[in-house]
């Protein structure tokens, strides 16, 4: 598979260290180049993409991924901040939760996510759904362009 010449930053929005290993494994196992950045709160979300707090130096993400449950502002808070920030809107948000609830499915959409993936339960389905994830966003879908 094509891989671009310059890998994508990805921000991992995640308050499960299960689920964040899961994820650093499927990056690994994929040789996934791609730099993974990992939040753990939705506080520490909007810290990351406003480049505020301990993030002062944190660099925008081309591909955000987004738990919903999370602490402090949960995932559809977040997602509906990024979503109605013209700098932030273009950032392709992918919904990675164990929610498989219709209202979150729509919630989530009428809140202009790009995806919605329910995480398996099993650790390989889990590796392969990352996966499949990268190489759309990567090998498949134009992102937008980096701002100067």
């Amino acid at each position: 598979m094509n891989r671009p010449a310059t890998p994508i930053e990805v921000l991992l929005v995640e308050d499960d260290p299960g689920d964040e290993l899961m994820t650093r494994e499927a990056f690994a196992d994929n040789k996934i180049h791609n730099t993974l950045h990992v939040v753990r709160d939705g506080q520490e979300a909007f810290d990351f993409l406003y480049r505020e707090g301990a993030h002062t130096d944190a660099v925008r993400p081309d591909l955000i991924l987004l738990d919903l449950n999370l602490p402090k502002y949960d995932g559809k808070q977040v997602l509906e901040r990024i979503k109605k920030d013209d700098e932030l809107a273009h950032i392709p948000v992918v919904v990675l939760t164990t929610s498989a609830a219709e209202e979150d499915i729509l919630r989530s959409y009428k809140l202009h996510a790009n995806a919605y993936v329910t995480k398996p339960v099993d650790l390989e389905q889990f590796i392969t759904a990352v996966r499949q994830i990268d190489d759309f966003f990567v090998s498949v879908v134009k992102l937008p362009p980096k701002p100067a």
